[in-house]
């Protein structure tokens, strides 16, 4: 996360707030710290923080909380997007998908209902204003202000009940996605207002919020990566319950790695499920690739499709994919086609420049994004994983003394 200006616990009752800036909490060492209920007059606890009562419809403005640090349920923000992707509060069996303890889904289910409805039904949708945890103790940063949806998405897919099992127990939690707006600074003056009831007509109202709720448009805040090639430190993922994740799709293909080559493809699909046809190819008729498909473009009624090839390696963390290794996948896509590079492991360095300098059409997917996208489906630990190639029926081979 990036640090921006850092605000006095002292200053956050009349501070602005800018994106990624970090507001201090205080040091007494009680809940008192909390720069979140300082900085705005909601609670001190939670993910959900509204100003206002949500089964009254009385909501003014919400503070959404996210501490990044909760693997089974991973909110991730896409710099390059804008979209935000946030989970609900029922995370635990026992209860139904509404009736948590501090209203968040009912809170979600009824945003997201005006969010689709008319100019009037907009308007009753809150500001929310999304918040990550920083340090020290009780410090935030702020992300930016969130409207519910996004441009790029259908409106049954913007807010989906999802299931989970925890202790052999089923249970729902919603997965929300908003949209970040292109506003780097919200005004005290703003907030004010909008505790009073008058965000709409304020002065202060930021114009993409206001022509959010006219007419529903989306002007996302986007920030593409200005590197292009990623850091062996970015490609592999730093977490314990991450590390172990790779490790179990390691340890199942030990001794027969070109097993590996279908749930490359499958993972492939999770990140790309616009993905149509792709058969595996025989490892002594391949041609250099272990698997051709198919990629849908365009509308349902006039769909076109993009060749692709595929290739996978299912490398220990310390075995970099070489120059080698693209290059054979590099020669052998055709005309109008493009490339999969899928490993458990990471692109050496060279490899990497050498395909984004010279402009080859060639995804490279490396550890830290297959747990990305394990995790974006629910597959969030090693027992999940486990899971989920058994039910790939990819069978696993007990290794063999002494190896």
């Amino acid at each position: 996360m990036s640090i921006g200006p850092i605000f006095s616990f002292e200053d956050l009752k009349s501070a602005d707030l800018i994106v990624d800036a970090v507001y201090a909490g205080g040091t007494a060492g009680s809940a008192a710290d909390d720069a979140l209920a300082r900085l705005l007059p909601v609670g001190n606890q939670g993910g959900f923080r509204p100003r206002g009562s949500v089964r009254s419809e009385s909501v003014r403005l919400v503070a959404l909380y996210t501490s990044g640090t909760e693997a089974d349920w991973p909110d991730v923000l896409d710099t390059q997007t804008g979209v935000f992707t946030y989970f609900g509060d029922n995370r635990r069996p026992g209860r139904e998908l509404h009736e948590t303890q501090r209203d968040g889904n009912l809170l979600l289910r009824d945003v997201f209902a005006f969010g689709h409805g008319t100019f009037v039904d907009r308007r009753k949708v809150p500001p929310f204003l999304l918040f990550h945890k920083a340090i020290p103790g009780r410090s935030v940063a702020f992300i930016g202000l969130l409207v519910p949806g996004a441009e790029s998405l259908p409106s049954d897919d913007d807010l989906v009940a999802v299931w989970r099992t925890t202790g052999g127990r089923r249970f729902q939690n919603y997965r929300a996605r908003f949209t970040v707006l292109d506003v780097g600074r919200v005004t005290r003056a703003w907030i004010n207002d909008v505790i009073a009831g008058n965000g709409y007509e304020s002065v202060h109202c930021p114009a993409v919020w206001k022509a959010w709720v006219d007419e529903r448009v989306y002007t996302p805040l986007e920030a593409p990566s200005t590197t292009i090639v990623r850091s062996k430190a970015a490609q592999l993922p730093e977490g314990p319950v991450e590390r172990e994740m790779l490790t179990v799709i390691r340890d199942h293909f030990r001794g027969r790695e070109h097993d590996f080559e279908p749930i490359a493809v499958d993972l492939w699909r999770l990140i790309a499920p616009a993905t149509g046809r792709c058969d595996v190819t025989r490892p002594s008729r391949d041609g250099g690739r272990d698997a051709v498909g198919e990629y849908s473009l365009g509308p349902p009624s006039d769909r076109i499709t993009i060749d692709f090839a595929l290739e996978a390696k299912c490398y220990a963390p310390t075995t970099s994919v070489g120059v080698r290794d693209i290059a054979r996948l590099i020669s052998r896509i055709r005309h109008r086609e493009f490339g999969v590079f899928v490993t458990t492991s990471y692109f050496g360095t060279q490899a990497y420049t050498e395909v984004r300098t010279d402009g080859h059409p060639i995804a490279l997917i490396c550890g830290q994004d297959i747990v990305d996208a394990l995790k974006a489906h629910g597959h969030t630990n090693a027992a999940s994983v486990r899971a989920w190639l058994a039910a790939k029926s990819v069978p696993e081979v007990e290794p063999s003394v002494g190896r």
